[in-house]
């Protein structure tokens, strides 16, 4: 029996390859002869890293770069995969809002996507072919002028003096950006870059980076709007408005746009990059089962969340896919149209949060390897 196991993180408790290990544990009681396929996955976010990382037998890179504010350095990990000729970077790593714990230093006109450059230089100094940027999380509001500025794109102020490469530019800057000149031979140019995010925001407008996600990374109404005009005039300035309405050039403050508009970037689904660079499609070729699992299953999951997305794919070629969950949410019907051939949650009682958490591993075992006695019985009956 081969059997593909592809869940996500249990976030705040166990990593996705972690989850995948304990459900592996589970089956193996039931079945030890068992091919069983471990594929952690992520949507974009938190955790792609990792998850394509151990999914691929890649390994992890760590360096040393400027954060979210111009002053602060902080140790960022990025992966290679197994390829060894693709990087995936987490901006969230160099840039995220996680960063900053302290209220007061959240404010999108004082931070900078300037590290998430750096790492982007460093993979392209490995001599990555490829690239997958995840942008989720960002402390940033800067129309990703501080990449540009950090992978050596000429970035030219009001009054014709270029930047200088040791102070890097943030949200309040952005206004006065008349001209970043690409296409001159920046070793991030060279990669092909897939940036992976399910946001769907413009650069500017009412549904624009500022205005929906600057009050939640500190903005005040007033710095929302004056983000929202720089945007604008960035976009115009760069000759770039067709990019800045691309559907995710708002994402992570406005990164979507500038990997787009100055290195040629595509913008794709966080589960579809995960699955594609993970060789999902061709993994659960002649599969028996996939399980799939996430902290919680709810209707945010049927968005186009990681299990989501698996059980989709599932459903396409034919193989059948359980969910496992730390809880599920109400009216999940539709996930069944999704692909989703039953989902359960791992909590056999009532539990309290630290327990469910600190059991999880077990909790999942067990779970799987109920589910595999299930589903071998009815292979039986048929």
């Amino acid at each position: 029996m081969k059997i593909v196991i592809a869940p996500d993180k249990f976030k705040g408790c166990l990593s996705a390859a972690e989850v995948a290990d304990a459900i592996a544990a589970g089956l193996r009681r039931i079945d030890a002869e068992a091919q069983i396929d471990l594929c952690p996955m992520a949507d974009g976010g938190e955790g792609t890293v990792a998850a394509l990382v151990a999914a691929t037998g890649g390994k992890l890179i760590t360096r040393r770069v400027t954060g979210p504010l111009p002053e602060m350095k902080v140790d960022a990990t990025f992966g290679i995969l197994g390829d060894g000729e693709t990087a995936v970077i987490e901006m969230a790593a160099a840039s995220g809002l996680a960063l900053l714990p302290n209220a007061e230093d959240r404010d999108p006109m004082n931070t900078t996507t300037f590290g998430t450059g750096q790492l982007l230089v460093a993979a392209a100094e490995l001599g990555m072919k490829r690239c997958i940027l995840g942008i989720g999380g960002s402390a940033t509001v800067d129309g990703g002028v501080g990449v540009a500025q950090a992978c050596g794109l000429p970035v030219i102020l009001e009054g014709g003096a270029p930047v200088s490469m040791t102070e890097p530019l943030c949200g309040r800057d952005v206004a006065n950006v008349v001209l970043i000149k690409h296409g001159r031979g920046s070793p991030v140019e060279r990669m092909q870059i897939t940036v992976a995010s399910d946001v769907s925001n413009p650069l500017f407008g009412p549904n624009g980076a500022a205005v929906v996600y600057g009050p939640q990374k500190g903005a005040t109404p007033a710095q929302v709007l004056e983000l929202d005009s720089a945007l604008r005039h960035l976009a115009q300035r760069a000759g770039k408005l067709a990019e800045a309405q691309t559907p995710g050039a708002g994402a992570a403050g406005g990164l979507g746009f500038a990997m787009l508009a100055f290195f040629g970037a595509t913008l794709r689904s966080g589960i579809g990059t995960v699955i594609e660079a993970t060789h999902l499609r061709e993994r659960l070729a002649g599969a028996d089962l996939c399980i799939t699992a996430e902290g919680r299953l709810d209707l945010q999951s049927l968005s186009g969340k990681a299990p989501i997305g698996v059980a989709r794919l599932c459903g396409e070629l034919g193989v059948p896919c359980v969910a496992l969950a730390g809880a599920l949410g109400s009216n999940l019907d539709r996930a069944r149209a999704e692909g989703l051939t039953a989902w359960f949650s791992i909590c056999d009682r009532a539990m309290a949060l630290p327990d469910a958490i600190r059991e999880a591993p077990e909790l999942l075992a067990r779970a799987a390897e109920n589910v595999l006695a299930v589903f071998r019985g009815r292979l039986r009956e048929s």
